[in-house]
């Protein structure tokens, strides 16, 4: 039987009227398992990351997996046995990758607000790069290491004031974000960390965005961090790695962003011309490993016709799918089954208690209630983003690999959020 593949989602696809990925029928999981429910894709999660490879083929360089995109165990396992690195931006990550059983020596650290217990902590087990992203951030750090007789290594977050073309909220190397040291402050804050004993500098790190789909972001950040790195080694400051950030962008709703391997070609000829090709190389891609390999699988509980509105009331809400409702994200939203009920036009929403809590606008679906819905390119930034608000448990989590599913997280019942209170006496 041949299968329709869905747009940016190379392992989802109909065969027939049925929704499948890779070689399982997802309505079978959704009524064994119960919804909401993940699932991923391992073979696409695998294809991107295998794109990253072959950019970098003959190149010394180490993919580190942004774990924030989905910390999933079980996920940060399969990319460690890929051979994946891992980027962190919390105490709390660190544990989760070395609970995974990742050696310490793969990780680097980034995040804006360290504490000196997240420090000691990574310190101590010895990771591989601080990405420090502030003067006052070097000098914490320095003490700390001191304090431990130690010397931490460091790559300084640099700020190229590039436009990432993407949604302001999640557009990260601009003059006004958080992030980052401003690219005219870089050469001093080198030099003071060049000075500080608790540090040694290791390398140059920038980062200007998620959701990229444009070559030309990229582009301009690499020219603006190689006249940094010209100067810094001028000073007589050895950079041995570059780290050029993640950002690549994913097909939520017909998007084309560039292929990993043919971006980084045009990154690498830069490279060579200006006359680093020689250099280490990291890069830290989350969303574009993980986002259009997984989906949520919800049941329709109840069609409301309203005199401006239909609503599609599903049990999938936004502490589950936070993305609508923390920037308008759209998820593209498909049935498992295809019938033949007259289609009309609803607001896709959850049951929490909230006008925010809407998971599409204006879809066009023909559905009843009882039926189950898809809501595609969900593997990153959902789960691991998702809450307990409404005292909703987050969803149990299923890895496909071929006709094998993988039970990766079980759901998350009411006894489990409440263990750690207590009753007043």
């Amino acid at each position: 039987m041949s299968a329709t593949v869905l747009p940016g989602q190379p392992q989802v696809h109909y065969r027939g009227d049925e929704l499948y990925v890779e070689d399982v029928r997802l309505a079978d999981l959704a009524r064994e398992h119960g919804t909401p429910l993940f699932v991923y894709s391992k073979a696409s999660m695998l294809a991107a990351l295998a794109a990253y490879q072959r950019g970098f083929a003959g190149r010394k360089a180490k993919v580190c997996y942004a774990m924030k995109a989905n910390s999933s165990l079980a996920i940060l396992q399969l990319f460690a046995r890929a051979g994946c690195g891992f980027d962190i931006v919390s105490g709390g990550e660190l544990e989760r990758v070395l609970a995974a059983g990742v050696p310490a020596g793969e990780i680097i650290f980034s995040g804006v607000g360290k504490t000196r217990r997240e420090m000691r902590r990574a310190l101590e087990v010895g990771i591989r790069c601080f990405n420090v992203e502030s003067e006052a951030e070097l000098e914490v750090l320095s003490a700390v290491a001191v304090e431990m007789g130690k010397r931490a290594p460091v790559s300084l977050r640099v700020n190229p004031d590039v436009d990432p073309k993407t949604h302001p909220y999640i557009s990260t190397g601009l003059k006004g974000n958080k992030f980052g040291i401003a690219h005219k402050d870089a050469l001093l804050a080198y030099q003071r960390a060049a000075q500080l004993p608790g540090l040694q500098v290791v390398g140059i790190d920038c980062h200007i965005g998620s959701q990229i789909t444009f070559m030309s972001p990229y582009l301009d950040a690499m020219d603006r961090i190689l006249d940094l790195v010209d100067s810094v080694e001028r000073a007589g400051i050895r950079l041995h790695h570059i780290d050029f950030g993640g950002g690549l962008g994913i097909n939520y709703t017909g998007e084309q962003p560039p292929a990993a391997d043919a971006l980084w070609q045009q990154l690498l000829a830069k490279l060579d011309a200006r006359g680093y090709g020689d250099r280490e190389l990291m890069i830290e891609p989350g969303r574009s490993l993980v986002g259009n390999a997984g989906l949520c699988v919800t049941e329709v509980l109840y069609l409301k016709p309203g005199e401006q509105k239909n609503f599609c009331i599903v049990d999938a809400a936004m502490n589950d799918l936070p993305r609508p409702a923390m920037y308008e994200a759209f998820h593209a939203i498909v049935p498992l089954a295809r019938n033949e009920v007259k289609p009309a036009t609803f607001d896709v929403v959850g049951p929490v208690c909230e006008s925010g809590d809407w998971i599409g606008r204006d879809r066009k679906l023909s559905v009843e209630p009882g039926e189950f819905l898809a809501v595609l390119s969900a593997g990153a930034y959902c789960m691991s983003m998702a809450s307990n608000y409404n005292a909703r448990g987050r969803p149990a989590e299923l890895l496909v690999d071929g006709s094998q599913v993988h039970m990766i997280r079980e759901r998350e019942d009411v006894a489990d959020q409440m263990r750690k209170e207590k009753l007043l006496p």
